[in-house]
């Protein structure tokens, strides 16, 4: 199947109305190792794990990760469907400006990209700070004096940032090998570390403290401590759009998407599960992982399990290595949807981050940008407590309330605004979105609830105020630019190449179709002179159908665009071979 969907002026243009300008150079192996290592499930529970054992203890990390896991898979589900109708490097953003039809596409859809732009953000720094922390720790495994300060941490933050960021700029053509790496390695880094850490210990810990003893240390009662550390398990499953934005640089991206959101959900849930189970086992004192002054306090929990420096050095190693391929495949969502942003006119200095350099495959200015404001936020943690926290919180909140500005307008036009791809929901469309759009609302709710009880200025959860932050702003440039200057991105036809003409014909408005008695028909066959080409059908159109109308629109333009081309022609040979 082509990822073309339309020829324009000369230029094939895919589904996003774009001519491509990326390299489609992934297949679908590499395509899922992406998926798994943006995701990193079992690593990002392993960096965020003395934060979410204060809410419930260690049953609390299981079944909390368990709630997680079939929440993001629904919400997961819409976007695999969407992705299959709609394959876009701008993903939400795409879909929001499409599901609630051109009257209020436009609008949502700007708002929509701010909100997911700004909410990969924070994850890149999030895991950018995981992945600083474990440097440090490496260094510090055999140097136990050490004294790990914040800006330590921050400064190999900022060597990592200009490292990853590098490597996707020059060797953006190895990228796809690299994937292929990773997939091997988050898989089989995780089997390794889940056996030396269940065999190596000389005593576990017991079944009632892995699975009962609920401890629940945030102040909270414990329903809404067990709902807040929800958070936890978002964090470690919670990136099911991330490939979507990689769609226009693959060869068949509306049946490929599904397939690799699908692994990275259900690999992403098992091997952080089965990966949880391993280190709660192999933690022998609670207390001297809760009180670590490491860097990455995991790095405790694999010295209590496996009573070796080298040991403990070796499992943080392949923590480390998954992270810098996570990260590398994180940089590569944020700056495609930055690069998406751009050439439909939405951000500042449009035509500049809109550059792709084609030797490279890559667009380089929307790489500086992420760059610059990713080593920006990681300088939060120098003077917060909870800066992990609030990057986690805002990066789940604000990415999750983008999936829902695109899943609710959807299910709100009775699915009636997008052309379903390969992949479709059919009758089980209604309940799953509804299903989504409430867990949504309902989850970020609890999000912002503080941390703990009591509160303080310097332990209080900001994620509602970085939401209203990022609104503001984005209303602010909505005003000034967006109201007049961004004209929503192009919407290209659904089809492919070879149903172009056949789908141009078959919408028509019931006035239009008339037999040849004059009378109106359902449906009307008309048989072309080629014997090459197959009988037309025209058929019936709602008038009331805001996509109907759009489509008709949309075909009538494109053929007076080309009827014009071909008046236009240098010669009669020329017009006779456009005709």
């Amino acid at each position: 199947m082509s990822n073309v969907v339309e020829v324009l002026g000369g230029e094939e243009v895919n589904a996003s109305g774009h001519k491509d300008e990326l390299a489609r150079q992934y297949g679908i192996w590499s395509l899922c190792g992406l998926a798994l290592t943006i995701d990193n499930a079992w690593v990002a529970l392993g960096g965020s794990i003395t934060v979410s054992i204060f809410n419930g203890g260690p049953p609390g990390i299981l079944y909390e990760l368990l709630v997680a896991c079939i929440y993001y898979g629904i919400v997961a589900t819409c976007i695999a469907e969407l992705a299959s109708a709609i394959p876009s490097a701008g993903g939400v953003y795409h879909w929001a400006s499409v599901t609630p039809g051109p009257k209020y596409g436009r609008a949502l859809g700007f708002f929509t990209g701010a909100l997911n732009f700004f909410g990969w953000m924070f994850d890149l720094a999030s895991i950018m700070q995981i992945a600083a922390s474990i440097a440090v720790q490496l260094y510090a495994v055999f140097h136990p004096d050490l004294e790990i300060q914040a800006w330590h941490v921050y400064v190999a933050y900022l060597l990592l940032t200009v490292v990853c960021s590098s490597f996707c700029i020059f060797y953006n053509r190895l990228i796809p090998k690299l994937q292929d790496a990773g997939l091997f390695l988050v898989i089989v880094g995780g089997i390794i570390t889940i056996i030396v850490v269940v065999s190596m210990p000389e005593k576990h810990a017991s079944n009632a403290f892995v699975w009962t003893d609920w401890d629940n240390q945030t102040g909270w009662s414990s329903g809404v401590a067990f709902l807040t550390g929800v958070l936890n398990g978002a964090f470690t499953i919670g990136t099911p759009d991330a490939i979507t934005h990689m769609a226009e640089e693959l060869p068949n991206p509306k049946r490929e998407l599904p397939i690799a959101i699908a692994a990275q959900i259900i690999l992403g849930c098992l091997t952080s599960f089965f990966f949880a189970i391993a280190i709660l086992y192999g933690i022998n004192d609670i207390d001297a992982v809760l009180n670590s002054n490491g860097a990455f306090p995991l790095a405790a929990v694999y010295s209590q399990a496996t009573n070796s420096k080298g040991a403990t050095f070796g499992l943080l190693l392949i923590i480390f290595f998954s992270v810098l391929i996570c990260l590398v495949g994180t940089f590569l969502t944020v700056s495609r949807i930055w690069w998406s942003l751009a050439r439909d006119n939405a951000t500042p200095f449009p035509k500049f981050f809109s550059r792709v350099n084609h030797k490279l495959s890559c667009p380089i200015p929307s790489f500086i940008l992420c760059t610059v404001f990713c080593a920006a936020l990681g300088a939060i943690p120098l003077g917060s407590k909870t800066a992990f926290q609030d990057l986690v919180g805002s990066f789940i909140i604000l990415t999750s309330t983008s999936y829902a500005c695109a899943i609710a307008p959807h299910l709100f036009t009775g699915r009636k605004n997008v052309p379903f791809g390969p992949f479709r929901l059919g009758k089980w469309g209604f309940p799953i979105q509804a299903a989504a759009v409430l867990l949504i609302v309902f989850f970020n709710v609890m999000f912002c609830f503080p941390y703990a009880m009591p509160t303080s200025v310097s332990s209080m959860n900001y994620n509602s105020v970085i939401l209203a932050g990022v609104l503001a702003l984005t209303t602010v440039w909505w005003f000034i630019h967006g109201r007049t200057k961004y004209p929503g991105p192009k919407v290209a036809a659904p089809d492919e190449p070879e149903d172009i003409f056949q789908y141009a014909l078959s919408r028509l408005f019931t006035d239009d179709l008339r037999n040849q008695h004059g009378e109106v028909s359902s449906i009307l066959s008309y048989a072309p002179s080629s014997p090459s080409w197959p009988p037309i059908q025209l058929s019936l159109a709602d008038v009331r159908s805001e996509s109907d109308r759009a489509r008709f629109a949309h075909y009538l333009w494109n053929a007076s665009v080309l009827t014009a081309e071909i008046i236009s022609g240098p010669g009669r040979q020329d017009r006779e071979a456009k005709t």
